[in-house]
């Protein structure tokens, strides 16, 4: 009997992991450490960054020269979503999974995505830490007047902050994808060499990207402020931190784009300030490119803007753990004391790991969907923001 069961729930969830293949994108363009080792929520996971080596004259010589000494790069991970969806069965329901093993219940498919979604959003909002900005705020990249430019100044951004050449994507919301299919550059087989994206409707690799169209690309509501300056003390290069004179009016708020006077660079805002009049303090990344004199200088926020995104895929990292933990931690000793069976399966193709665990109820079996996770911003110079 158990064994039975264990085999349903072993099809049902990999069946159900195998339809988010194509629904849950950032898993799969990301930096993905995933692993069937049990970990537990706010536990720290490493995953290794590559290092850069320079190369060095080659002298013959009888002994051979010691290897560099290259200290292996990590940037940790803390495990800090433990999220599940769960939903109820009747006896008359188990029995027709029973019956069909081919048969998956439409709340499971919920279940799997509600996670999913929750896993990619989790990754799209690591955003509020990208500096890199091209286009212009509430105009729809690739459209009227900028074209394949949308494309040209993101790769030249991504350029400028040394971000690597391959492995490079890019995200869009469904109205900038669609403008990008709109464009020869694109889609005429002459120009591409290829007819793959008028059979497909997939935009495909163009100016160094694999572009996606997505429908949970986010979007940054920008702070108010109007206004705003330094202070008079002046800033020396690399600082990252500035003090506002109290002048203005407004908010600058964590994630926000700005340019000061002078300085072609765009920052973003790590800590803000939620009265620009009072003064206060502005942390943020990257260190000043250029020195601010002892005067009062303009600091200007970009306005609010879809977050359409280029980037490498290790500018994030996703580390995803198999729970060591059960429902009697996440739901209750009240719920957990009837578990019939457990299963944890991990996918290669997505990167998730999901379990799936069955609680008895009165007449009624209690389907409960976890998973745990991680995300972070891991190298900030390999992403940019491609506004719309």
């Amino acid at each position: 009997m158990s064994n039975t069961l264990t085999s349903i729930l072993v099809q049902i969830l990999a069946k159900g992991m195998m339809t988010l293949r194509q629904q849950v994108l950032m898993t799969r363009l990301v930096n993905t450490d995933y692993s069937m080792e049990a970990k537990k929520k706010g536990q720290t996971i490493d995953i290794p960054i590559g290092s850069a080596l320079t190369a060095s004259n080659v002298t013959p010589a009888a002994v051979p020269t010691a290897p560099s000494d290259l200290t292996p790069t990590t940037a940790q991970i803390s495990l800090t979503n433990w999220k599940h969806a769960d939903f109820a069965l009747n006896d008359q329901e188990i029995g027709r999974i029973r019956a069909d093993q081919d048969f998956v219940p439409l709340q499971m498919n919920e279940a799997f995505k509600a996670l999913a979604n929750a896993i990619n959003d989790s990754v799209y909002s690591k955003y509020t830490g990208i500096y890199g900005y091209v286009g212009t705020a509430a105009t729809t990249p690739f459209g009227s007047g900028v074209e394949v430019a949308s494309a040209t100044n993101l790769r030249k951004t991504l350029h400028e902050q040394l971000c690597p050449r391959d492995d490079r994507r890019g995200v869009l919301d469904f109205a900038a994808e669609a403008a990008a299919l709109n464009l020869s550059q694109f889609s005429d087989a002459e120009k591409r060499g290829s007819k793959d994206t008028k059979e497909s409707g997939n935009v495909g690799r163009v100016f160094g990207f694999d572009w996606f169209g997505e429908d949970a690309v986010p979007s940054h509501t920008a702070g108010t402020a109007s206004g705003a300056t330094t202070d008079a003390s002046g800033y020396a290069v690399d600082v990252e931190t500035l003090t506002l004179a109290s002048a203005g009016t407004g908010t600058i708020l964590t994630g926000d784009i700005f340019t000061i006077a002078g300085d072609t660079q765009t920052y973003v805002c790590v800590t803000g300030d939620a009265d620009v009049s009072g003064g206060g303090t502005v942390t943020f990344k990257p260190p000043l490119k250029v020195a601010i004199t002892t005067s009062a200088t303009a600091i200007t926020l970009k306005a609010t803007h879809v977050v359409n995104l280029g980037f490498h895929r290790d500018a994030f990292g996703l580390a995803m753990r198999a729970p060591d933990a059960g429902l009697k931690e996440l739901l209750g000793a009240s719920k957990a004391g009837n578990i019939i069976e457990s299963v944890t399966l991990a996918d290669p193709v997505s990167k998730l790991i999901m379990r799936l665990e069955l609680i008895r109820g009165y007449k009624m079996t209690i389907w409960d969907v976890d998973c745990l996770w991680g995300t972070a911003l891991v190298d900030r110079d390999k992403a940019a923001r491609l506004a719309g």
